[in-house]
């Protein structure tokens, strides 16, 4: 078991503590676990939160949880931010972390982040790392991922953020860190909203998923099919199209009172899919218009275009 060597400072993050601190008392700072797939990017991830100022115990046995947040208060501070990865090597301890995280029994409010890639993304990282998978024995490094995702299910269904890194390089996937857990002002719900081609697949992690294939597609018109929908001559169209507005006055008051209660329920992400057929044109221009109806509502909405640019 390995930690950060370096004395750290407290930057804060997503969460706060699970109760107020009392006069004069240093409010407890956040404790995030970190898990998921073998080669999606824990240690990445690990790494980013210990620059972040996070005090970091990697390959911690479950069980052990909230021993380390008390010794780690008892030597650093309460204020301190703690990170723990924990990775599939646990086993049958992952039943006490999640009775642990359940309860509060660490005495801080816990984020769970989970990383996850499909498998031949795994694959290929694993093969460039010349390791075999921890859960293999004699088989195939796929039939270790398999029983790692049977492990793992349970943990991965609590998580409350879920990160595909599939698609991400170590850049994309330090940025996701830092813009998760690097403000240490801000306890506000966090809301991203993804255009997508379904021909490129769904996004595994998003948290609601719509379909803009209802819609015309501008791909058709010569004059719009090389724009995207960041353009506008493109979101105009899109936005024109009868039944765009209909959707739109819609779907807006189903995701405000959804992330209501994600805020009363102590979540901090929320991820919005939006798909077209290409992730280019309808994709795009409705979650551009979404992203900025959410930020009038006074919500913390930033976008990302997953497919723009793949055609």
């Amino acid at each position: 078991m390995s930690t950060s060597s370096e004395p750290v400072s407290h930057t804060g993050s997503d969460a706060g503590s699970d109760a107020p601190a009392s006069p004069g008392q240093a409010e407890a700072g956040p404790l995030v676990v970190v898990t998921g797939m073998t080669g999606a990017g824990r240690s990445t991830a690990a790494k980013e939160l210990e620059d972040l100022g996070y005090y970091v115990v990697d390959n911690l046995p479950p069980s052990l949880l909230v021993d380390v947040v008390r010794l780690v208060d008892d030597s650093r501070g309460v204020a301190q931010p703690v990170a723990v990865v924990v990775d599939v090597r646990s086993g049958s301890f992952f039943d006490s972390l999640q009775q642990h995280l359940a309860e509060g029994a660490h005495g801080r409010r816990s984020t769970l982040l989970f990383l996850e890639a499909g498998d031949e993304v795994l694959v290929r990282r694993q093969e460039a790392a010349r390791r075999p998978h921890p859960l293999q024995g004699s088989g195939r490094l796929l039939d270790g991922l398999q029983r790692e995702r049977e492990v793992l299910a349970a943990l991965r269904g609590d998580a409350d953020l879920l990160i595909d890194t599939t698609s991400l390089n170590v850049h994309q996937l330090t940025k996701r860190i830092r813009e998760s857990f690097g403000d240490p002002e801000s306890t506000r719900l966090r809301i991203r909203v993804v255009s997508f081609g379904f021909k490129y697949g769904i996004p595994v992690d998003a948290d609601y998923v719509a379909d803009m294939r209802f819609l015309p597609n501008p791909h058709w018109i010569p004059e719009l099919r090389a724009s995207t929908g960041r353009d506008a001559e493109v979101s105009d169209y899109v936005l024109s199209q009868p039944g765009a507005a209909e959707f739109l006055d819609g779907y807006l008051p189903v995701l405000t009172g959804v992330a209501e209660g994600y805020v009363r329920e102590g979540k901090r992400f929320m991820r919005i899919a939006i798909g077209c057929t290409g992730g280019k044109h309808r994709s795009v221009a409705m979650t551009e218009e979404v992203a900025r109806r959410l930020v009038e509502q006074g919500l913390q909405a930033t976008t990302t275009h997953r497919d723009l640019g793949r055609e």
